[in-house]
Formats: structure tokens, sequence, C-alpha cells
């Protein structure tokens, strides 16, 4: 049932992406630019073809690989989790995860010193924070919805619709040095200020020596960097319910099991964008030969009768202005999605009983203000998104199914946890 509107076949400017594909073209996109997003689609072929690589399903082979050590770091991996691809330049340690852990929690990484990563990025709430859209540390309000960074280190792309954002010590530069929305509110101006209030605290200094050994100054903002994107990619989660079921640890409810198998089915089509171990589509691991980019219309908007939506949320269209990729957004893993409320990337569908009406129904029609239009009649909306024939049981089993993705140590687990929370 894939189509060229959403499959994992054409999507944007990142088809079927070589996993190397990224650095210095996708630092361009820093700055938005559609010339670069062409330009990689370019350099994409041209590896395809040189490596003969073709698109292996789901992102390549799997593995069942647990507790692997990387030097003095060992992953514990859930089941059926495959082996995360780490890259060489920024290796996992026991150190750099635990520094980056301070830094993802400390305000005083913020131009003005009132906020962190945490703060969008809460644990109660799988590393979302339960608002409509992000707020940055000067109040500017974000168009997007904060995405969870649990499991992370599983995906392909980083963002809501840019397909070209691979690599975590790329992206965390967006919300750290961005201008427009303001969010860490780090400028060239503030840098090195912020980096000395860091500097100052005494624990810091053995901390960043300790995880950076070979580093004569290792007090840096490439260094700070690495440091966030080890502590995120150590943010594995993958003992839920669900996951307790499979291990015969648990039971499903009568609920839960229906929910389980419809959600599986034809009828509901859930699965066929949220599927695999980690209930999205885009999956990346060490295994992976070709990784899959796919975006998805869903007909959420419809503003002009011509398949628009509103303005900066665009979807992959803001970055490559291709008509066809208007609306285009990544499919989110649903793993603790009873947790990350409100939903889809602008935070629009308050909760998951109103999200399954919005599929069920094959899009939105929004009947008054100015956003009002039929997205079920969206020209660019995915032929994966169809109105389905849901009864209230139907629902009701879907949701208890989805609830069972809630890994409730992942929520508590004082290794994720905020250091300075108890200040």
């Amino acid at each position: 049932m894939s189509s060229s509107k959403s499959s994992g076949r054409v999507f944007g400017c990142a088809t079927r992406l070589p996993v190397a594909v990224g650095g210095a073209v996708a630092k361009r996109l820093l700055r938005g630019s559609a010339r670069a997003c062409r330009a990689a689609v370019a350099v994409a072929g041209v590896l395809l073809l040189g490596l003969g690589l073709a698109a292996c399903g789901g992102g390549g082979t799997e593995t069942n690989d647990t507790g692997t050590v990387q030097g003095d770091w060992a992953w514990t991996l859930p089941a059926r989790f495959p082996l995360p691809r780490v890259p060489d330049a920024n290796p996992m340690s026991r150190a750099r995860f635990e520094l980056g852990r301070f830094l993802f929690n400390d305000v005083r990484l913020s131009g003005n010193g009132r906020q962190a990563c945490g703060s969008c990025h809460q644990q109660d709430k799988a590393f979302t924070d339960g608002r409509v859209t992000a707020v940055g540390s000067t109040g500017q309000a974000h168009p997007r919805n904060t995405q969870s960074v649990v499991n992370v280190v599983y995906n392909t792309t980083l963002t809501w619709a840019n397909p070209l954002m691979t690599e975590l010590e790329l992206q965390a530069r967006v919300p750290l040095f961005g201008e427009n929305p303001v969010e860490m509110g780090v400028t060239e101006a503030n840098k090195a200020e912020v980096l000395a209030r860091i500097a100052a605290d005494p624990r810091y200094p053995s901390m960043f020596a300790s995880a950076f050994a070979d580093d004569p100054a290792p007090i840096s903002w490439n260094n700070t960097i690495k440091a966030i994107a080890t502590f995120q990619r150590g943010l594995v989660s993958g003992a839920s319910k669900y996951d307790q079921w499979l291990a015969g640890t648990a039971l499903l409810t009568a609920s839960e099991a229906r929910g389980k198998d419809l959600f599986s089915s034809e009828k509901a089509e859930c699965f066929h964008c949220h599927t695999g171990f980690n209930f999205n589509d885009q999956v990346n691991h060490a295994g992976t030969r070709v990784a899959l980019t796919p975006f998805h219309n869903t007909g959420l908007y419809n503003i002009d009768g011509l398949g628009g939506f509103p303005f900066p949320n665009r979807g992959v269209f803001e970055l490559d202005l291709v008509p066809s990729h208007m609306g285009q957004f990544r499919a989110p893993s649903l793993r603790n999605v009873g947790v990350t409320a409100p939903y889809m990337h602008d935070g629009s569908i308050a909760t998951l009983e109103e999200v399954l009406d919005f599929y069920a129904a094959g899009g939105r029609n929004i009947t008054s203000g100015p956003h009002a239009g039929d997205g079920r009649l969206n020209p660019f909306k995915s032929d994966l998104v169809g109105r389905i024939n849901l009864s209230a049981q139907d629902k009701a089993d879907l949701i208890a199914f989805l609830r069972t993705l809630t890994d409730e140590d992942l929520l508590t687990n004082a290794r994720f946890s905020n250091p300075f929370a108890a200040r």
C-alpha cells in the first residue's frame, strides 16, 4: 500500500540516503538552504550508484546483540533492539554520558541562564514538555511541538521535517545557537560568557577532563555538544508493558490484546508508518546499509483548497519548495505516546482519542477560522490515510494498546534524571 506520496520510496530531498550523507552538506540546512537540499540529493544518488546499494526494507539488517561493550560503555539493550550506530568522532563513554546529563539539564547553558535542554525535554513526559509548541528561553514560542529524544539514537532524521538533519552533534547547534526562533539564546556575543559559567562550576573541570582525556583544553563548545549528544544516544527505552508481554513476563488485558491486533491489521493500518521495534518508519542502526527517510502528509490541513499548510509549518516543502512535499512530516515513534500529549507537529490535537478520530476520518476538516479547509481532500495527502471504520470499542482497544507502550522505568530512572532537580 505504498505510494509516491507516502512510502519508503521517494520523500522530499532525502529518498534513500546512504548513512554517510550529512556532514558539511547538511550543515547548510542550519540556514534552511533549499539549494543545499537539492545538492545533497545529487550527492546521495552518486553515492548510491557508486556503492551499488539497495534499500533494505525498514532500514537494513537487524541484530539482537545486547550488552555490547564499546570502550568503557556497555550497551544494555532490550531484546529485539539492534546495536545503535555511533559516529567514530564521538564514541560512547560513561564519562561523556554523565557529563552530558549535567549539561543537558543545566540552565546556565542558555544565554540568559533561564533554560536548559531539559526544560523542553522533561523525563516524566518521556522527554517532551506537555506544551502545544515549545517556548524558548526568551519566551518566544517555537512553531512546532517538542519531540521526544527517547530512542533518538535509532532515528534516521532528527526533526519534524528536515531530511538532512541526521547527526545529533549538528542538530544540537540549532536550539543552542538558532536565531529564529530563539531557544537557548546562545549568540556570538555571549557564548564565551556562557561557557565561562560552566567552567566556573567546580564540578565541571574534572568531568570534562575525564570525558575528553586527550583534549588539553576540554571545556569547549564542541565538547559540550558531544557530551549532550552522548547523553541523548544513551536514552534507550524498551521496558514497557508491551515489551514485558513480548518477553513473556506480563499479560495484556483483553482490550489491550484486541488493540494490538487491530493496530497491526489492514483495517486500522497504523503499522504502515509505526512499525518495528521503535514503532516508526525511519530507523537507523549499526546494521543499516541504506537509511530510508519517509515523510508523510496526513491531511491535517488544506487551508487554500490546494493542499496548503500554515506557514511556517509546511513540512519538507519549507526546505525544497517542491509542491508535492507540502505538509510532509516525519512519523514519530509511538513509544511512550501515552505521556507525550499534545500531538502532531504543531501540537494541534490534544488527546489520543482525538488523534484516532482524526485518522478514522481520513484527515481533518476545519470549518472556520484562518486554517479552515478540508484536509481530507488535500491533494498531497498520503494514500495510506483514508477513512477507517472504527467502532467506539475499537478506539478504546487501540488506546489501551498504545498505553502499553509507556516505559514507566524511563520516566523515573535516576540514570536519566535531572541532577539539579533537588536544588
